[in-house]
């Protein structure tokens, strides 16, 4: 239309330059004529609004990177996070009396079955609970020897039954206490060797993870020997801030990397509280250690997959390409002349990335590093076309 636009005019132009008009005449038409075009051809160049023309240099020398956004796959945080036992095969074993460690059976990183003896520890406690068990085991031997004899005797219609029922009572409760001591005696350790010594052993097969002790030492009840872990499962602890976690339920995986080893674990536990003092929500992840690669104590890096953040076929993007331009969201779009800046809806962000629930498709490239600089650009090609 510009072109006909043109010819029309400079035809009207000669054609009086022809009827021996006036040469002023004709080059005031001309001039009106290339006036009106400049002005339409503006208007068509305006129409392309967020365009941004560079070359290629300089586009590089501007520290711009352009990649294509990420396709499927879901978002994520990213957190350090801590290797711990599993809570549930992790057991603390005590000194159920005071006393003297005598022997330690059993170093750090060795591997136990549960029932074996770990440390003896010496004590006077203990051989009061052993010479109780004697006591009451001599005690129940009298006791069924007077009841044989009253059963005899009244068997013989010499002696009551009244004295073959206290008999009989006399052996339950002879019974009852050696029950009784021998119990308490395995609830303390059991074994041990000698009277005045107790065994301490393993309530659980696993792994020796702490012994906080020495050969020799003097403890107290309760005292902690030993800390052993079954460490085929070990566990992740992370502390979310409370949006994140309302984003995260048990089931969802968590990307584990440490080191050059990678492993996917299972959230299983995220708590319905924060913790008074960080004011984060704790939340627990169960990894699967077969292979004995992860350590207790460990520092890792966890990327845990967010609930309901896209689909297989979701667009992702880096949270560096994302502007704001009069308010609205965009990203920088190449074309064969620079940049378009392209509106787009956000999603769910991540530590690095951002879903685009609208604008992209995913096959175009964009500007990853450097949009800031792209944005700058495009408010001095607006703030030029203004003046």
């Amino acid at each position: 239309m510009k072109t006909i636009y043109l010819a029309t005019v400079m035809s009207f132009a000669l054609a009086l330059a022809g009827c021996g008009k006036a040469d002023e005449a004709a080059n005031e038409a001309a001039s009106n004529a290339l006036a009106s075009a400049g002005e339409a051809g503006g208007e068509a160049g305006h129409d392309q609004e967020g365009a941004i023309t560079l070359s290629s240099e300089q586009i590089a020398s501007a520290g711009v990177q352009v990649a294509r956004p990420l396709i499927g796959g879901a978002g994520t945080i990213e957190l350090p996070a801590i290797i711990e036992g599993d809570p549930q095969g992790t057991q603390v074993v005590s000194a159920a009396i005071a006393g003297r460690v005598v022997a330690l059976n059993y170093n750090l990183g060795q591997s136990i079955g549960r029932g074996q003896t770990l440390a003896v520890i010496e004590s006077r406690e203990a051989a009061q609970l052993k010479g109780e068990v004697e006591a009451s085991r001599a005690r129940l031997a009298l006791a069924n020897s007077n009841l044989a004899r009253e059963q005899r005797l009244f068997s013989q219609r010499v002696s009551p039954e009244q004295d073959l029922i206290a008999a009989r009572t006399a052996a339950t409760e002879a019974r009852i206490a050696l029950t009784q001591a021998q119990s308490q005696v395995a609830a303390a350790g059991g074994g041990g060797g000698g009277l005045n010594r107790l065994g301490i052993v393993a309530p659980i097969s696993g792994q020796v993870i702490s012994r906080p002790v020495v050969l020799g030492q003097t403890v107290a009840a309760d005292a902690e020997l030993f800390r052993i872990a079954n460490l085929s499962k070990v566990s992740l602890a992370l502390n979310l801030k409370a949006e994140d976690a309302s984003r995260i339920q048990p089931g969802n995986s968590v990307k584990v990397t440490a080191a050059g080893r990678e492993a996917t674990a299972r959230v299983n536990f995220v708590s319905p509280a924060l913790d008074p003092q960080t004011r984060l929500v704790p939340m627990i992840a169960t990894l699967d250690n077969g292979g004995h690669k992860w350590r207790v104590g460990e520092p890792v890096t966890a990327a845990i997959q967010l609930t309901g953040s896209g689909g297989a076929q979701s667009v992702r993007v880096p949270t560096t390409a994302i502007q704001t331009v009069e308010g609205k969201s965009v990203v920088f779009v190449r074309t064969p002349k620079g940049f378009q800046a392209t509106p787009v809806t956000l999603g769910d962000r991540s530590s690095d990335t951002v879903i685009i629930r609208s604008g992209l498709t995913g096959r175009e490239q964009i500007a990853t590093t450097g949009s800031f600089t792209l944005k700058a650009e495009l408010g001095k090609s607006e703030a030029a076309h203004e003046d």
